[in-house]
C-alpha cells in the first residue's frame, strides 16, 4: 500500500492532530443557546400554581451548602460554558474564557473582558434558601446552582448581578425595562419547576411584569 509523504501529508498530520487536541478542550454537555421560558401566558398559569409564603429564614445558610460551579469537561466548568454560550467571538485558553463579547440583559452594557461579567442566578440562592431549599440537600441544592436547563443562569454585568442581590422582583428590576416581561417569565418557571415559595409582594410584582407582555 502506498503512503503518502511530502507536504500535502505533513497537512494531513498536522490537521488531525490540532482536531485532537481542540476535541480535549470542548466542555462536555455546553449549553449552546440559553432556556427558553414557556411563555407569558404559562407563566401566568404556572405563577398562580406557586405557594404564597412568608419568606423562611436565612439561618444556617451559606453559599457553599450550593455547591457551583460543577465541571462541564476537562479544565472547565459551568461558568466557562455560560460564559461561551452566552458571548460572542468568544477567546478560550485551553477551556477558560479569557476574551469575547457580551451584552449584559439586565442594563444593555456590554463588555470584552470576561472579568468584568457574572454568572447571574435568575433565583439568587440566598432567595431559594428562603424559597423552600433550606429543606433540600447539598446535592440537589447543586443541582438548582448548576441548572443550565432552566433559564436559571446568564452572563451580566457584574455591576447589576451585585446591585440585584438577593432580591426579588418587588424589590429589583433590571434596568433594561424592556427585558422585564422575559425577567418575569424566567423567574417563574425557575421557580415552578423547584417547587419554591413566593411572597404576596413578589408574586403581585410579578403578575404586573407579565401583563406587559
Amino acid at each position: 500500500m502506498r503512503t503518502r509523504s511530502g507536504p500535502r501529508a505533513a497537512v494531513a498530520v498536522l490537521a488531525a492532530a490540532l482536531a485532537l487536541g481542540m476535541a480535549g478542550c470542548v466542555p462536555q454537555d455546553e449549553p449552546t443557546t440559553p432556556p427558553s421560558s414557556d411563555g407569558g401566558g404559562n407563566a401566568a398559569e404556572q405563577l398562580s400554581q406557586l405557594t404564597v409564603a412568608t419568606a423562611g429564614s436565612m439561618k444556617g445558610y451559606s453559599r457553599e451548602r450550593f455547591p457551583h460551579w460543577r465541571d462541564t469537561g476537562k479544565n472547565c466548568d459551568v461558568r466557562d460554558s455560560i460564559l461561551q454560550r452566552d458571548g460572542k467571538d468568544v477567546k478560550l485558553s485551553g477551556c477558560n474564557v479569557v476574551g469575547g463579547r457580551w451584552e449584559s440583559v439586565y442594563d444593555g452594557r456590554s463588555f470584552s473582558d470576561p472579568s468584568d461579567v457574572d454568572i447571574d442566578h435568575m433565583v439568587p440562592l440566598a432567595n431559594a434558601w428562603r424559597s423552600g431549599a433550606d429543606e433540600w440537600d447539598n446535592a440537589k441544592r447543586g443541582d438548582f446552582a448548576n441548572d443550565t436547563t432552566r433559564p436559571q443562569l446568564f452572563a451580566v454585568s457584574a455591576s447589576s448581578n451585585r446591585a440585584k442581590g438577593d432580591q426579588d422582583p418587588s424589590q429589583w428590576k433590571p434596568a433594561n425595562r424592556s427585558y422585564w416581561c422575559k425577567y418575569a417569565q424566567d423567574w417563574v418557571t425557575v421557580k415552578h419547576h423547584w417547587k419554591l415559595t413566593v411572597t404576596s409582594a413578589e408574586k403581585a410584582a410579578l403578575t404586573d411584569m407579565l401583563e406587559g407582555c
